[in-house]
């Protein structure tokens, strides 16, 4: 996991990345570090983390959530100290919402966030308008654009929800070596479940903790 005080985690929207960053907030939290995670999904109102404030406080890993979020004024008020939030131990994981839109949420905290972050791209192959390297690269320098930070590493969750296999996974492989190779970063994990790891290029098992919801 990366060792920068901000672990900025972004993609489009239904790429995975609400569930990798709680993922990635419990693995750090139970090595015994502390962590936050402040979430900064303005887009998508369905899968966030503030979804998931009683699995991460049972390791110990804190949340910090919009005024009005898991409500019905599910407004996108960005009432964040991020300098205050710096001053705590630990690392601080930002979940931002889908896309460039989501990403200029970001802009207002550029001066807290440069020299002391890193940004992770969550690319889904099987997903809508990031289906090719080329798609998803555009879609990243617009995000990089919108927020003022670059992106410093790709997480391939190339899924396709309950009916993913080892096969789905390692057919994912070839299409994110190319968008690594054409957006000069390197691939930081690929997310899969513990069975699918065995043999995985920097295999990163993952739970799956976000549902829609018709699967709950």
């Amino acid at each position: 996991m990366e060792t920068a005080k901000f672990i900025v985690i972004t993609g489009h929207y239904g790429c995975g990345k609400t569930n990798f960053a709680v993922n990635a907030a419990l693995d750090i939290a139970k090595t015994g570090e502390k962590v936050t995670v402040v979430d900064l999904d303005i887009v998508n109102p369905y899968f966030r983390t503030a979804d998931f404030k009683e699995l991460l406080n049972s390791v110990g890993a804190e949340l910090t959530v919009p005024m009005y979020a898991n409500s019905n004024l599910d407004i996108p008020a960005l009432d964040f100290d991020l300098i205050g939030l710096k001053k705590r131990e630990g690392r601080i994981i930002i979940d931002v919402g889908g896309d460039d839109e989501g990403s200029k949420a970001l802009g207002r905290f550029l001066p807290v966030l440069q020299g002391d972050s890193v940004m992770l791209y969550v690319v889904n192959k099987y997903r809508y308008l990031t289906s090719t390297p080329e798609e998803a690269l555009e879609l990243m320098r617009e995000i990089e654009y919108a927020s003022g930070l670059k992106c410093s590493g790709i997480i391939n969750n190339s899924n396709l929800g309950e009916e993913t296999n080892a096969e789905t996974v390692r057919n994912s492989l070839k299409y994110a070596e190319e968008l690594s190779r054409t957006a000069g970063i390197p691939v930081a994990a690929t997310c899969c479940k513990a069975e699918y790891a065995n043999g995985l290029p920097a295999a990163y098992p993952v739970k799956v903790y976000v549902k829609k919801p018709w699967e709950e």
